[in-house]
């Protein structure tokens, strides 16, 4: 660029280089609708894109179809598919069939049934794909994690649509224990959407240290798309899935769970991790999207890279229909852990705010109760609610009601 622009002067287009330079690598602005959230307001969403930030070098987690591929070389490594049948399976995959399809078949052949009891193949080559996540996890990826666990700490949810258990590897390796969840655990995936287990992570699809609850069931799928009263998504069952008495039993007692999961979608605002084609996901549409009515009075927010600038556009409009604003975090991948650390220190620091505030104000209203006129104690409470209403310091409100930040700051002194 400095060759370009270098006839008159030696000096100056040095400066508009370096401006230049500068300019391109400032950082992008947090988007204020965002920014303002509560942590407690916010469910993460975390897609692919994170997994494969963290650790790189683990094919299985960029894609379905690296995941598809990593366990078709684990069968093929352990001769547990016939040639023809792992062309079979190739050749799917290379004419680009529904991936999730695909993905259903290969599990189900390793995992024939004898009597009541499932072949372990499917685990084994499960965790020959996962095998040893946290000596691969590389030292970037590692900071977005901690940004993740910074915001649940702090009152977030997480649900992801990755099988590995990378966050809770390094939430450990942090001194926080958070537990995996996947859709077979009615119970304590009720209490998670109740917000009574937030140090946990729902797994939609499951994850790889349960294979019984790995979620891929196209008939499932079929089923809880067209009853978007129900909302329920169908894990691989033991058992026949046609045998409706069986299945009555086993899933008659988790409605109210698929509903609870359901309304987070209306009360919360999702933001969306690495979750490039999450929305297109079957479970995801079941779980959210398909039900969900009124979509575009919600506010939901996606986190993306913006290569190009027609498809970013083209993405944007598309979403925004489905209420969620696509916000683009930087130009390379490289740019999403230092953009999102901003963010989680931003809203995680107005939390922090918010509630020393709240405190001062709970003390300031106790010492009034007992020695101040009652028009003093209304004051303080409209006061406080302004104050939690804008999540601000009394400090910024100075400048229009000076006399009353006078009586906080006496006030305040006498107590």
């Amino acid at each position: 660029m400095a060759s370009i622009v270098s006839v008159k002067t030696e000096k100056r287009p040095a400066a508009d280089s370096q401006d230049a330079d500068s300019n391109a690598k400032k950082p992008r602005k947090l988007l204020p609708s965002l920014k303002t959230k509560r942590a407690p307001e916010l469910v993460l969403v975390i897609g692919t894109g994170v997994s494969s930030a963290v650790a790189p070098q683990v094919p299985a987690l960029r894609s379905w179809k690296g995941l598809i591929q990593a366990l078709l070389d684990a069968a093929n490594d352990f001769d547990l598919l016939e040639e023809e049948e792992s062309r079979r399976f190739q050749k799917h995959m290379q004419e680009d069939k529904n991936l999730v399809h695909v993905a259903h078949d290969l599990i189900q052949k390793l995992s024939p049934r004898t009597g009541n009891v499932r072949s372990t193949f499917f685990k084994d080559c499960l965790y020959e794909v996962f095998d040893d996540l946290e000596c691969k996890m590389e030292h970037a990826g590692k900071h977005l994690l901690r940004s993740v666990l910074q915001l649940m700490e702090s009152g977030a949810l997480v649900l992801t649509t990755n099988f590995d258990n990378l966050l809770e590897i390094y939430a450990a390796h942090q001194g926080t224990k958070l537990e995996s969840l996947d859709l077979t655990d009615e119970k304590k995936v009720l209490e998670w959407a109740q917000e009574k287990r937030r140090l946990s992570v729902l797994h939609i699809h499951g994850v790889y240290t349960n294979p019984s609850g790995i979620v891929l069931h196209p008939a499932g799928y079929q089923n809880v798309l067209r009853n978007t009263e129900v909302m329920v998504s169908f894990p691989l069952l033991p058992y026949d899935i046609r045998d409706s008495v069986k299945f009555h039993r086993r899933f008659s007692h988790c409605w109210s769970q698929q509903r609870e999961i359901q309304k987070l979608y209306e009360t919360k605002s999702f933001v969306f991790l690495g979750c490039g084609r999450t929305v297109d996901d079957t479970t995801f549409q079941a779980l959210f999207l398909e039900a969900v009515k009124h979509k575009s009075d919600l506010e939901h927010f996606m986190l993306v890279r913006r290569e190009d600038v027609g498809e970013f556009k083209k993405l944007r409009d598309n979403m925004l229909d489905k209420g969620i604003k696509v916000i683009s975090y930087g130009d390379e991948y490289a740019d999403l852990p230092e953009y999102f650390e901003r963010l989680a220190n931003e809203i995680c620091n107005r939390d922090v705010s918010t509630n020393s505030w709240g405190k001062t104000v709970t003390r300031l209203c106790v010492c009034w109760k007992f020695s101040a006129p009652n028009s003093l104690v209304l004051l303080s409470a409209q006061l406080s609610i302004k104050a939690f209403t804008q999540s601000a310091p009394f400090e910024q409100y100075s400048n229009t009601t000076d006399e009353l930040y006078r009586l906080f700051k006496i006030l305040q002194n006498y107590c």
